[in-house]
């Protein structure tokens, strides 16, 4: 697969975990606690978990093709457990 491709793919996988990461937390969440409703916690939670792992996946084999840096690894990696982190990502380094 081509470089482009790759970061195409990444930024795809990005977008995607950072929009499951925000409907965990302001729909799932508080459907779950506030109106006891925790079936929408057990499938945007799988598919976020999915997610999650592909970006992780993605980001390491990126690594080296788009020479990062150890501060900038540690960036990208950070934004993956932040809410918008991976948006920010997307837009700052790919």
């Amino acid at each position: 697969m081509s470089l482009e491709k790759q970061v195409k793919f990444f930024k795809w996988i990005s977008i995607l975990e950072g929009i499951s990461f925000l409907l965990l937390l302001f729909i799932a969440m508080p459907l779950k606690y506030i109106f006891e409703m925790p079936e929408m916690v057990k499938q945007v939670g799988m598919a976020h978990g999915i997610l999650f792992i592909a970006y992780i996946i993605g980001a390491l084999l990126l690594i080296k093709p788009m020479k990062w840096s150890l501060s900038q690894m540690a960036i990208i990696f950070g934004c993956s457990v932040l809410p918008f982190g991976p948006f920010y990502v997307e837009k700052k380094y790919l």
